[in-house]
């Protein structure tokens, strides 16, 4: 199940996690958190979901379908944070995906101030792994973070808040895609090659939802992040320019090559 917020252009949030499910070959269920107005060049306005219908969506699916792994995405306020660590705990969904979205690729924010604190405190502590990027990481820990040494503390200080694991996506970084993942004991690199392309449109929302959805299948957490890493690296290499910004990386990569043979 995802719980986040609704991107028009379908390359980022619910669309973009349904995708990724259904690339994995796992039923995935969606809780929409907002509604958003936004393309490849940006968002335009955002509409809450209020936390009354966040909650109904979250009873409706558990209390029925159930879920075997939860993904959250954009929670944009500090209330439906709330909402969310609420019902977790009282359904007892602790094979948690948190994907702390603060910001839209363009810049604009997805994420109240005020909710930070509230994630921190509240949601992370229930979380299996946490996906943040740099600048995730860094607003999370209250610094900027520049180079390994800071993002080896970034992540040791993430896991001091509760979180079972954490992996740091390095994207923003020179070089290599190299991400860093952390359990609490050791530390291990995911690399990959860096792929030239513009389209990189729900990057963050896919990872995290390629990670979910290998939990689900059965997968360690480790084994679910070399998997995650794997798929959005060919979704990256096979995209196609859409829109006039950055284009959305190719969910379904494995099948439409397939379809044009």
């Amino acid at each position: 199940m995802t719980i986040a917020g609704s991107d028009s252009s379908a390359g980022a949030g619910i669309q973009a996690d349904l995708k990724t499910f259904a690339a994995f070959g796992v039923y995935g269920t969606s809780v929409i958190t907002a509604i958003t107005a936004q393309n490849t060049r940006g968002v335009y306005r955002v509409q809450e979901v209020s936390p009354e219908i966040v909650a109904a969506q979250i009873d409706a699916v558990v209390g029925d379908i159930g879920a075997d792994v939860v993904k959250t995405g954009m929670l944009p306020s500090a209330e439906i944070v709330d909402v969310v660590v609420e019902k977790v705990q009282e359904y007892g969904l602790m094979e948690l995906v948190v994907d702390p979205v603060m910001r839209a690729k363009g810049g604009e924010p997805l994420l109240a101030e005020d909710a930070v604190a509230v994630m921190q405190e509240r949601l992370l502590p229930l979380a299996l792994i946490v996906t943040p990027n740099l600048s995730e990481a860094a607003a999370l820990v209250g610094r900027d973070l520049d180079g390994w040494d800071d993002m080896r503390w970034a992540a040791r200080e993430i896991v001091g808040m509760g979180a079972r694991n954490v992996v740091i996506k390095g994207g923003h970084l020179d070089g290599p895609a190299i991400d860093l993942f952390y359990d609490g004991r050791d530390f291990h690199e995911f690399s990959a090659p860096r792929v030239d392309t513009r389209n990189t449109h729900g990057t963050g929302c896919t990872f995290a939802s390629a990670i979910a959805a290998s939990l689900a299948k059965g997968s360690t957490v480790r084994q679910a992040l070399a998997a995650a890493k794997a798929y959005v690296t060919k979704a990256l290499q096979h995209s196609y320019p859409l829109g006039q910004g950055a284009g959305p990386v190719h969910h379904f990569f494995r099948y439409w090559q397939d379809l044009l043979r």
